[in-house]
């Protein structure tokens, strides 16, 4: 720990990766008592028992299909996470020469206080709307019509973003027709900004920053340059886990750090410059 706190303080770039498990320790749990609060109508209607089973579900509307997702959206994107972990994170760094990429689609890095322009989302955002065919490479802001939905639901935003039901009612199971999402060139309707298939659209904003990430990286690959992993799975290695590993080997002077409860390890070429922690990324943050 003591090497990986000297390379980061002398760093000339610190490089965050990370993967779904930091949004769990966040607070952003997808199962158990975060998903009952909130669809406890669908798991007793349809059986699914986590919110992400409950996303592929083949609902019987897109009216149902939008009263769940519109609920899945808001806690997930507009809402805070339980835990400053994001927070902890930014105040790490802020002062630092940084870029994140990300596989996480819940925006929590932007809120946390991180540059936009530093942020590289390359799995989409819960945020963004896309044609479902795509007939066109554009996305579209979708708060207020998310906001919308879960009032149309019966429930009430707070203050603090918090959805909450009047005592003693059940929210509704669909939303209003009007409110189904449509895309506005060729009529058909709209999906999430979710890179499920091959109708994923990468808009000009995501080529930009996917452009200043590899500008980046081009600029700072013989630098003392740190990368940081945090709850990164085996799922998309690709994207994250591989490219670090190769670009620690290529780079002498660069350190790799991973941190993951149960799944924190690396190649034995880079064993020497590399802290792979197995533990709770609160903890070793803080």
């Amino acid at each position: 720990m003591k090497t990986f706190l000297e390379k980061f303080s002398e760093a000339d770039a610190i490089v965050i990766g990370a993967g779904a498990g930091l949004s769990t320790v966040a607070g952003f749990t997808y199962a158990k008592e975060r998903f009952a609060r909130y669809f406890s109508d669908f798991e007793h209607k349809y059986g699914f028992h986590d919110m992400y089973s409950g996303g592929f579900y083949p609902y019987r509307s897109p009216e149902e299909h939008w009263a769940y997702w519109s609920r899945y959206i808001y806690i997930n994107r507009y809402m805070d996470a339980p835990n400053p972990t994001y927070r902890i994170l930014f105040d790490l760094v802020k002062d630092k020469n940084y870029f994140v990429i990300t596989t996480n689609v819940d925006h929590q890095f932007q809120k946390a206080g991180f540059d936009k322009n530093r942020l590289f989302y390359t799995q989409g955002d819960y945020g963004l709307f896309q044609c479902s065919t795509p007939c066109h490479e554009q996305t579209y802001d979708n708060e207020m019509i998310i906001q919308k939905m879960v009032e149309a639901q019966g429930y009430t935003i707070t203050e603090d973003k918090e959805l909450v039901l009047p005592e003693g009612t059940m929210p509704k199971m669909s939303v209003p027709s009007s409110l189904v999402p449509h895309c506005p060139r060729c009529g058909e309707w709209m999906s999430m900004n979710l890179r499920a298939d091959r109708t994923f659209v990468e808009d000009e904003g995501w080529n930009e920053v996917a452009q200043r990430y590899d500008a980046f990286l081009k600029q700072h690959r013989n630098s003392r340059i740190v990368f940081i992993e945090l709850g990164v799975g085996m799922n998309t290695p690709g994207i994250i886990k591989y490219p670090f590993w190769r670009m620690t080997a290529q780079n002498p002077g660069s350190f790799y750090a991973c941190v993951n409860a149960g799944e924190a390890f690396c190649p034995e070429e880079i064993a020497d410059r590399s802290l792979c922690l197995n533990k709770d990324i609160n903890e070793v943050l803080r």
